[in-house]
C-alpha cells in the first residue's frame, strides 16, 4: 500500500496549524534580526557611534544567550503544560516583543531594539522544546521522519525568506523602518492566529515541579540525557551539525566579498542555495528512509558533508575572477556553478544528517522527558555555536583563509563522524544495511508493521544468504540482536562489527556446551530488557534454496522466555552472489540485473505456547510461498 505524501500533513489540523506557527516564528526572527543588522551596517550614523562589526557579533551573541540560560527551564515548562497552550503563550509573548521593537524602530532607540533581540531569543528558547516534543504526540511512527522533514524544510525556508524580507524592507526609502516595524508585528499576529488552531496536546508530566535554579536544572537535564547513550550521542551529533553550519555560514559575507568578489546579492545567493539544499535534504529523508526512522542516513549525510566541504575548498581555490560581480554575473563565470553545487549538496546532506537524529531523539528518549531532552540539546547547540565562533576567530588569527576554514571544517566533520559512529555502531550497521538494499536490490517489505515497535519478541526467518541480517535489520524500526554461528562471529575483521552490533554467538552443544548455554543466557537477558532477538532456526545457510528443518533451539528459547514469536520469510535472495548456490551463480546474478527484486514478508505473532519448531517452519514456508 502506498504511503501518503508527507505534504498531506499540511492539510491536517494535527500538523498544519503547528507548521505555520513555527514557520512564522522562524520568518519573524530572521526578518527582525536581519533588518537590524543591515540598518546598523549600512546606516550606522543614524543609530550609534559604536563599531558595526562589534554590534553584529554582540547581537548574535545576545540572541543565543537565552538558549544557554533558560533552555532547561523551558523544557520543564513544556513537559508540565499543554503544548498547544504553550504555543499560544509564546505567540502572545512574541506580539509583546514586537510592540517593544516597534517603539525602538520608530524612535531610533538602539537599546530598545537590542532588548527585543534578547526577547526574541527567549521566544525561540521557549518554543524549541515545544516544537520537537509536539510531533511524537500527534504523528504516527511512520510519519515522524516525514513530519520532521517538513518542519526542517519550513524552518530553513522561513529563515531564508525572513533574511531576504529583512534586507529588502529596511532598504526601502523613506518608509523602510516603518515597514519593518509593521511587518514584524503582522507576522507575530499571523503566528498567533495559526496557534489557535493547534489541537490539545496533554502534558506528559503535569506533576513536575519547575526548578527555580536554571543553572542547576541545566546540569541535571544533561546528566539525565547522558544516561541514554544513543540519545545523548545523537544530541551531540545534532549540536555538531549546528557547529558545522555556524562555522560555514558565518564566513559567507567575507567569502562573497573577498573571494568571489561579489556584492550583497551574492551573499543572498549563497544563503539561498544553502538553505534550499537543507530543505531538499530534509524532504528527501522520508523517501530514502522508507517511512521509518532510518538512522542509516546519518553516516550517509556525514560523508556528504565532508566530501562536498572538501570539494568546496578546491572549487574556491580554482575560482579565478577578480572583478566585482552581482549574483547574475557570478553564475556566468567559470567555476561558479561548481561552488553553488557544493553548497547545495552540503545543505542536502546536512538535511539527511539532522532529520533522522531528531526523529531518533524523539522516539528513543523517555516520553515524559522529551521536552527537557530537546531543551538539553538546545543548550548544547548554543554552546557548540559559540565554540564555532571561537574556532573561527582562532583560525583567522592564525592566518587561515576562508577556503582553508571550509577544508578544516570538513576534515573535523570526518573525525567527529568516525568517533561518534565507533561509540554507537548501530549507526554504521544501519548505514551498511541501507546501502545494500538501496544499491544492490529493490526491497519490498510485506506487513513490516507486525515487527513490534516496543517490547520483547523473537524473530525467526529462513536463512538464505550471508546478508540476511542486513536485510532484516534494515526493515526493522528497532535494533535487533542476531544469534549467529560462533565461527562466523569470529571471522577476522568482521568480528568487531558483529561485536559492536551486539550479535550473540552460539555453538552446538556437542561442540561447545558452555557457549551454547551462555548464548541462551544472553538471549534471555536481551528479551528481559525488552529487545528484539532474531534467530535462524535452520542453524545453517541453505544449499538448495529450500528451507531446512528447524532445530530445537527455538523451542528452548520460547520455553524459557514467554514472549511472542514473529515468523518472517525472505524471498528472492537465492541464487545471488551472497548465497551458497554453486551452479552458475555469477551468470544468474547478472541475469537478475543490478537492482534485483527481493522481499521480506512478516507474519502474525505466534504465542509462545504454540511456537514449536514444526509449527514455525510451516508459518515461514507459507510466507515464502513459491519464491526462493
Amino acid at each position: 500500500m502506498s504511503q501518503p505524501s508527507q505534504f498531506s500533513l499540511l492539510t491536517q489540523r494535527r500538523f498544519g496549524p503547528f507548521f505555520w506557527t513555527q514557520f512564522f516564528g522562524a520568518f519573524n526572527d530572521n526578518l527582525f534580526k536581519t533588518a537590524l543588522l543591515v540598518a546598523l551596517t549600512f546606516d550606522t550614523a543614524n543609530w550609534t557611534s559604536a563599531d558595526p562589526g562589534m554590534l553584529n557579533n554582540l547581537i548574535a551573541g545576545l540572541f543565543i544567550l537565552p538558549f544557554v540560560l533558560f533552555s532547561a527551564t523551558a523544557g520543564q515548562v513544556a513537559d508540565k503544560f499543554d503544548k498547544a497552550r504553550m504555543a499560544r503563550f509564546v505567540k502572545l509573548l512574541e506580539i509583546a516583543i514586537m510592540l517593544v521593537a516597534c517603539v525602538g524602530w520608530l524612535t531610533h532607540t538602539l537599546w530598545v531594539l537590542v532588548a527585543a533581540v534578547v526577547g526574541m531569543g527567549l521566544h525561540s528558547t521557549l518554543f524549541g522544546p515545544v516544537k520537537y516534543a509536539y510531533l511524537p504526540q500527534h504523528l504516527k511512527s511512520e510519519e515522524l521522519v516525514g513530519g520532521n522533514g517538513v518542519i526542517e524544510m519550513g524552518t530553513f525556508v522561513g529563515i531564508l525568506l525572513g533574511e531576504v524580507a529583512g534586507t529588502l524592507l529596511v532598504g526601502v526609502k523613506p518608509w523602510g523602518i516603518e515597514m519593518v516595524a509593521g511587518g514584524t508585528l503582522l507576522c507575530a499576529l499571523l503566528g498567533l492566529a495559526a496557534s489557535w488552531r493547534i489541537p490539545p496536546s496533554p502534558a506528559p508530566a503535569p506533576e513536575l515541579k519547575i526548578s527555580r535554579n536554571p543553572f542547576a536544572e541545566s546540569i541535571r537535564n544533561l546528566k539525565f540525557s547522558s544516561q541514554n547513550r544513543t540519545v545523548f550521542l545523537s544530541m551531540l551529533g545534532n549540536s555538531w551539525f549546528w557547529f558545522y553550519g555556524a562555522l560555514v555560514l558565518s564566513q559567507f559575507p567575507l567569502y562573497a566579498k573577498d573571494y568571489l568578489h561579489g556584492d550583497h546579492s551574492v551573499i543572498m545567493l549563497l544563503l539561498t542555495v544553502f538553505s534550499l539544499g537543507i530543505g531538499a535534504g530534509s524532504l528527501l529523508c522520508e523517501k530514502l528512509s522508507g517511512h521509518k526512522v532510518e538512522i542509516g542516513l546519518v553516516p550517509f549525510g556525514s560523508i556528504g558533508l565532508s566530501v562536498f566541504g572538501i570539494d568546496l575548498y578546491f572549487a574556491s581555490v580554482a575560482y579565478a575572477n577578480t572583478a566585482t560581480v552581482d549574483a547574475i554575473a557570478l553564475l556566468a563565470l567559470p567555476g561558479a556553478w561548481r561552488i553553488m553545487l557544493d553548497l547545495v549538496l552540503i545543505g542536502v546532506f546536512g538535511g539527511l544528517f539532522i532529520v533522522p537524529l531528531f526523529a531518533l531523539i524523539q522516539t528513543r528518549c523517555d516520553p515524559k522527558h522529551v521536552s527537557r531532552t530537546i531543551a538539553g540539546m538546545n543548550i548544547l547547540n548554543a554552546l557548540f555555536m559559540v565554540a564555532a565562533a571561537g574556532l573561527a576567530i582562532v583560525l583567522l588569527g592564525q592566518g587561515f583563509t576562508i577556503p582553508e576554514m571550509f577544508l578544516v571544517t570538513a576534515l573535523l566533520n570526518a573525525c567527529v563522524a568516525v568517533y561518534i559512529f565507533s561509540l554507537v555502531p548501530e549507526f554504521l550497521m544501519r548505514f551498511l544495511a541501507w546501502m545494500l538494499i538501496h544499491t544492490g536490490y529493490r526491497v519490498r517489505t510485506i506487513d513490516a508493521h507486525r515487527i513490534p515497535e516496543q517490547g520483547a519478541a523473537v524473530l525467526v526467518c529462513n536463512h538464505v544468504s550471508y546478508v540476511d541480517a542486513l536485510v532484516i535489520g534494515a526493515a526493522s524500526p528497532r535494533p535487533i540482536r542476531f544469534v549467529m554461528d560462533h565461527r562466523i562471529f569470529k571471522t577476522p575483521f568482521l568480528r568487531w562489527i558483529f561485536r559492536a552490533a551486539k550479535a550473540i554467538p552460539i555453538a552446538p552443544a556437542k561442540e561447545d556446551p558452555f557457549m551454547m548455554e551462555r548464548a541462551f543466557v544472553d538471549i534471555a537477558e536481551a528479551l528481559h530488557q525488552g529487545e528484539l532477538v532474531c534467530i535462524f532456526p535452520e542453524g545453517k545457510l541453505t544449499h538448495t534454496g529450500e528451507i531446512n528443518e528447524f532445530r530445537s533451539g527455538i523451542a528452548k528459547i520460547v520455553e524459557r522466555n514467554k514472549v511472542p514469536v514473529i515468523p518472517m520469510a525472505l524471498r528472492g535472495l537465492w541464487g545471488s552472489v551472497f548465497t551458497r548456490d554453486k551452479s552458475n551463480v555469477f551468470g544468474r546474478s547478472f541475469a537478475r540485473g543490478i537492482r534485483s527484486k527481493l522481499a521480506l514478508a512478516v507474519g502474525q505473532p505466534v504465542a509462545p505456547e504454540v511456537a514449536s519448531p514444526e509449527y514455525l517452519q510451516e508459518k515461514v514456508l507459507a510466507l515464502r510461498g513459491d519464491w526462493k
